[in-house]
């Protein structure tokens, strides 16, 4: 065979694979969501002629077809395999495997983010709290990396800087330790979140820190169905699925929940959701901007408000036995001004209660 002959079908054999695939493109409808992923998948653009010109119909064009293209996930998949395997690469735009866990590496420490969540918090605090009677307290959740990031090798931010800093900002609190509470196993394998069954120890601190004594009696409920958390579908490679297991107790079990962003009533554990896209919205519906647990059965009248990211949907049950209300607020949703229109601060604890990943991206805050 000719050297021309061969460029030839070389081209041909080219042009029959860009034919392929978008013939297979065409036929296929485009999906909405990546269940992998976790996300919403981009849709073919508007076309005009003012976007055409402006340039923005190709770029989302662009976006469309890479998420829409057929066999989507197998290709990541490969991708992520011969990034790993050929060329050495450790990790895949940031997500890595350290043993059975899947981790989605947090680098570098972002200053001016603490900074912007120092200012949310103060400014919260000046407008519904300062000299008024409610107790103030303040915890970090350390994310996974914490724990495995340095052993494996990985990037890893300054944690240690973090909390320093945090601490600083947030003097008119008093601060909860809880890292040395915890460690890499005390949060799901394909997942960012901690595992319920795995935090009354860490409930139980905060609890003895603000003065309040908690019920450690708890049924651990199994989930029947394999949990396979956001970071399995972000790996792009097969991953074993785990338990997912909840807790429950005679209180939980009477405990009136109320959504007010979408003004109904829900359950403490949403079994709906545990079989959704993502089953970590169990845990009180998800993450809302506004909920309130109430306890009928409580043998007093105090009240929590718990400032919150997704974390603290999992443990805010287990406070629920020593209060007669809680209060969750979740500032990513819901802007600090509108809260005067529910709650009234006065004679309550009030805990903040984040995860070194928000307070590290804190454009998320409103």
């Amino acid at each position: 065979m000719t050297e021309k002959t061969k460029n030839k079908v070389i081209v041909m054999m080219i042009s029959f694979m860009i034919l392929l695939f978008s013939i297979m493109h065409w036929l296929e409808p485009d999906k909405e969501f990546s269940v992998s992923e976790r996300r919403k998948l981009a849709q073919f653009p508007e076309l005009s002629g003012e976007r055409v010109i402006s340039g923005k119909f190709m770029g989302e064009f662009e976006s469309y077809v890479v998420d829409q293209f057929p066999f989507r996930d197998g290709f990541r998949g490969m991708k992520t395999l011969m990034s790993q395997k050929i060329f050495g690469q450790k990790d895949q735009h940031g997500i890595y495997r350290s043993g059975d866990h899947i981790c989605k590496m947090e680098y570098p420490l972002n200053p001016e983010s603490l900074d912007r969540v120092s200012q949310r918090f103060r400014y919260i605090y000046n407008k519904y709290m300062d000299g008024r009677d409610v107790k103030l307290y303040f915890s970090i959740i350390p994310d996974k990396n914490y724990f495995l990031a340095e052993p494996g090798g990985y990037l890893r931010m300054d944690y240690e800087e973090l909390f320093a800093e945090m601490q600083k900002n947030t003097g008119y609190m008093t601060y909860i330790p809880i890292a040395d509470l915890l460690e890499a196993d005390d949060f799901y394998k394909t997942d960012i979140h901690w595992r319920q069954e795995k935090i009354v120890d860490t409930a139980k601190r905060i609890g003895t820190e603000m003065g309040i004594i908690l019920d450690e009696n708890y049924e651990v409920c199994e989930i029947e169905q394999s949990f396979y958390g956001n970071l399995s579908g972000q790996y792009a490679l097969p991953t074993e699925g785990e338990k997912l297991y909840y807790l429950m107790n005679e209180t939980l079990k009477i405990c009136d929940v109320f959504d007010y962003e979408n003004q109904k009533r829900i359950q403490v554990y949403d079994m709906k959701k545990a079989e959704g896209r993502d089953p970590y919205e169990m845990f009180l519906s998800g993450s809302l901007a506004l909920v309130t647990i109430t306890n009928p059965g409580a043998s007093s009248d105090k009240e929590l408000v718990l400032f919150r990211d997704s974390f603290g949907s999992s443990i805010a049950p287990l406070f629920a036995g020593a209060y007669k209300k809680i209060t969750l607020i979740d500032i990513r949703y819901i802007h600090p001004d509108l809260l005067e229109q529910y709650i009234q601060f006065k004679d309550q604890d009030v805990l903040f209660l984040y995860s070194t990943l928000s307070l590290n991206h804190g454009e998320i805050f409103k």
